[in-house]
């Protein structure tokens, strides 16, 4: 792969991470990239051989950003990253690692086989959220693996109505509800009793959180339906929208959200010899090939 300009993106004052990222750019330095780093750990790196950046410029001028943590370190910079032209790739830093596959003791080699062109690139798609009050849109954000509709308070029942494509699918009495993406059906989703969705395809699962009826079950829909959730107005205040369990949208009795496939998309780059099935054996404490 042409790779000619390479951003190092990471969680700052991190031991663990400040090693992978100085390793990194002694990489890129000697492969002759131009460097840029995300601003909050521009210091933190031993050389200055590089330029600080924020994460638009990040997007709008570099070919390929290189992700140093955990799946959250990679949702927070994937949310800014998909509006822009740049391939992704992930050094894990963090628990699981679902979307940030590299080890850090395998840097070197699984870097030499994507700029030598030996990888994969993977389209996900993210969702648009919108909070409307009286037909009129109050908030609205993005999110990679899923968008919740939760109460402020833990454990408090909420009623709502779900709509898709302007249909009618069914009311509901429960904590809220989970809208996944296939990238987000290995998060949130999967606790809540959520199917794993492949990646390819183009689909979101609706998921209740403690649904107060048994007979409550996930449903999968196409991508390209909207989503609409409508909120009771007998509700007491204090509900949100998540997105990513990073932003919080602030919902009023009343409200409706509107959740609808985004036009941006992420381009996650793997390293030869990525394995989807893989990745779920060993994140999941799979049963390895009997012979």
């Amino acid at each position: 792969m042409s790779y000619q300009t390479v951003a190092l993106i990471g969680k700052p004052q991190h031991a663990a991470t400040h090693d992978s990222l100085n390793l990194l750019a002694q990489y890129l330095t000697a492969k002759g990239c131009e460097l840029l780093v995300e601003e909050s750990i521009s210091k933190e790196l031993e050389s200055d051989n590089h330029r600080a950046c924020n994460l638009v410029t990040i997007g709008k001028e570099a070919d390929l950003a290189v992700v140093v943590g955990g799946d959250g370190s990679m949702l927070g910079a994937a949310r800014v990253l998909a509006r822009f032209d740049i391939h992704v790739v992930g050094v894990n830093r963090g628990n699981l690692g679902f979307l940030t596959d590299i080890h850090p003791d395998e840097i070197v080699q699984q870097l030499d086989l994507i700029f030598e062109g030996e990888c994969v690139v993977e389209k996900r798609f993210l969702l648009d959220v919108g909070v409307y009050r009286h037909e009129k849109l109050k908030s609205s954000n993005s999110a990679v693996n899923e968008v919740v509709l939760h109460h402020g308070k833990v454990a408090h029942m909420m009623e709502f109505e779900i709509y898709i494509d302007d249909q009618f699918v069914f009311s509901q009495r429960s904590d809220g509800l989970i809208v996944a993406t296939p990238t987000g059906s290995t998060a949130y989703s999967l606790s809540a009793g959520g199917p794993i969705i492949m990646p390819k395809l183009d689909a979101l699962t609706l998921v209740p959180m403690f649904p107060h009826t048994l007979s409550s079950r996930p449903i999968v829909v196409d991508a390209d339906s909207q989503v609409s959730m409508k909120v009771s107005k007998v509700n007491s205040d204090s509900l949100q929208i998540s997105c990513d369990s990073h932003i919080v949208l602030p919902v009023l009795p009343g409200d409706e959200i509107r959740i609808n496939k985004s036009e941006d998309k992420l381009y996650l780059v793997h390293p030869k010899g990525y394995s989807y099935f893989n990745v779920l054996r060993k994140k999941l404490g799979w049963g390895s090939k009997l012979y």
